[in-house]
């Protein structure tokens, strides 16, 4: 009997130490280290000597070749469904330098490459003006690329922002001052940073504190430095061109839209006090180009709302030489990896092809809804192109009715673009996706049924007929092609921007072809 009672003693301990372990919830003791590197130090390969297995990892983000099914690291043009690979991929979006006429993007717009290419990338893109002096875009265009930026709003300022891009291309040297460890890490200690300015700012504003928040938060808001949706301040509102993130009355599109009717200096009819990025020249509307708002999809998503933080996917743990277990810092999509090692970690009871084709089944339920809410969004560009045109006896409200049209257009292209820039096809929050891109759609067509109301119902049968006969996707376009009046002419919607002067290439990645003008 004693024996027995001794027994279920034990049993009773045992089962409260293992319950004990399993409740215990507190996070893991952060690594601490010394290094012998100065919080200065912003070189990539100054980490090499100190951490060498990390930077090994690191290192891989070289790797350019390797696809998904619906993205990877093979530099595509974003517009092109016809050409196979490296030039197209049949996941790309043939409206896009329709939507995007008139601003830079419509020039050239890849599929990103690893981190370790951010400044190789955007040295080499046509949407920065590499034939003339200035890049016709501000040094913002900086503050994702690398932690140069350090220095130089530490050397500038809030007068960074507004000065010309093309003013800092010979500062940078690509490989060494690419994204890298200085953009997370102080190298003194490792410890998590941010180097964003306007994540600073955002955080202050909150009366919030990086140091004091909770690790997980803190590993979620070094990716949410770059993967978020931001624009560039007008001066009346503070330093020209300075980043801010447009989070102050919340996260989701609804919100962001809000916030940016009454955050610009814009002074057009109708649109008085919006922000606008440009005025596109076929409907002459308002418009706003959406970034890559990863981090705003992500955190109310079904992993964001548990506490999976972005390297819990996307720098999976790993060992290597038998070491113990570390970050992979190899920034990459969890289904290049065929053991889906990454899902694994918590979806034990899965296999790896459960779990690749659960991701493939939602980005295409999203696919599809991405390419309709394209299609009818650039339907409201010519719906409202024909309106505006319009010659016949209009109703007594005509110029109300262009600016709702133009309102809904505005909106329903930034719904669209919000799921179209964010980088996981709508797997980071699949119920915003898809609730983001219905709004879209359901803007975009009053657009459309508001200019047709405005043209006194003349254009309905013309808009009933399907977008690509009536609008073709603009195949090809550059700055170079918009020198060339022949080119110019290939398109109908070509007529409504200017021929530019003919100019020799001046820069080609921080190295110039042309001598610099002589100075008095």
């Amino acid at each position: 009997m004693r024996s027995t009672k001794t027994l279920f003693t034990l049993l009773a301990v045992g089962c409260a130490l293992a319950l004990t372990a399993c409740i215990d919830t507190s996070d893991p003791k952060t690594p601490e280290f010394k290094t012998k590197l100065k919080q200065e130090e912003i070189k990539n390969s100054a980490f090499k000597s100190e951490f060498p297995l990390h930077y090994e990892t690191f290192l891989r983000n070289n790797e350019s070749e390797i696809m998904t099914e619906y993205g990877g690291s093979v530099a595509y043009n974003k517009h092109d469904n016809v050409n196979p690979l490296p030039e197209g991929y049949k996941h790309a979006q043939p409206y896009l330098k329709n939507l995007w006429l008139g601003y830079p993007f419509s020039y050239e717009y890849r599929a990103a490459r690893g981190h370790t290419y951010a400044l190789k990338d955007i040295l080499h893109i046509d949407r920065l003006n590499r034939y003339d002096e200035k890049a016709g875009l501000p040094s913002t265009c900086w503050n994702c690329k690398g932690a140069k930026m350090l220095e130089w709003t530490k050397e500038h300022g809030d007068d960074f922002w507004a000065k010309d891009f093309n003013q800092f291309r010979e500062q940078v040297d690509m490989d060494e001052n690419t994204i890298g460890c200085a953009n997370c890490h102080d190298p003194s200690n490792m410890e998590l940073r941010l180097y964003s300015v306007p994540l600073q700012d955002h955080l202050k504003a909150e009366g919030k504190d990086f140091k004091t928040l909770p690790r997980n938060e803190q590993r979620a808001l070094v990716c949410g430095q770059c993967h978020v949706e931001y624009y560039f301040q007008d001066k009346s509102f503070g330093p020209a061109k300075k980043p801010v993130f447009p989070w102050a009355q919340g996260k989701d599109p609804e919100q962001m839209y809000t916030y940016y009717k009454n955050h610009g200096d814009y002074n057009g009819t109708g649109f008085e006090g919006n922000f606008v990025d440009w005025i596109h020249p076929v409907s002459k509307t308002p418009m706003l180009k959406a970034q890559h708002p990863e981090y705003e999809t992500w955190h109310n998503g079904v992993h964001g709302a548990a506490g999976v933080s972005c390297a819990d996917c996307h720098m999976s743990y790993t060992r290597l030489d038998g070491k113990k277990k570390m970050s992979n810092h190899h920034w990459t999509s969890p289904l290049k990896d065929p053991d889906m090692k990454a899902c694994r970690q918590c979806h034990t009871d899965k296999t790896p092809d459960y779990l690749k084709q659960r991701v493939v089944y939602t980005q295409h339920k999203v696919w599809e809804q991405l390419m309709a809410a394209q299609d009818i969004s650039v339907k409201a560009h010519e719906a409202i192109r024909m309106a505006n045109e319009f010659q016949g006896d209009k109703p007594a409200n005509y110029d109300q009715l262009m600016i709702n049209a133009r309102e809904m257009c505005r909106k329903g292209q930034f719904f669209w673009d919000l799921i179209s820039a964010e980088n996981s096809v709508g797997f980071h929050n699949p119920t915003k996706a898809l609730d983001t891109l219905a709004k879209s759609q359901q803007y975009s067509q009053k657009a459309v049924d508001i200019a047709i109301q405005a043209a006194a119902f003349t254009t309905a049968e013309a808009l009933s007929k399907d977008i690509k006969e009536l609008v073709p996707p603009i195949m090809k376009h550059s700055r170079e092609l918009q020198m060339d009046p022949a080119h110019m002419a290939t398109h109908q919607w070509f007529q409504y921007l200017k021929v530019t002067p003919k100019a020799e290439k001046i820069w080609e990645g921080n190295k110039r072809l042309i001598p610099a003008p002589a100075t008095s």
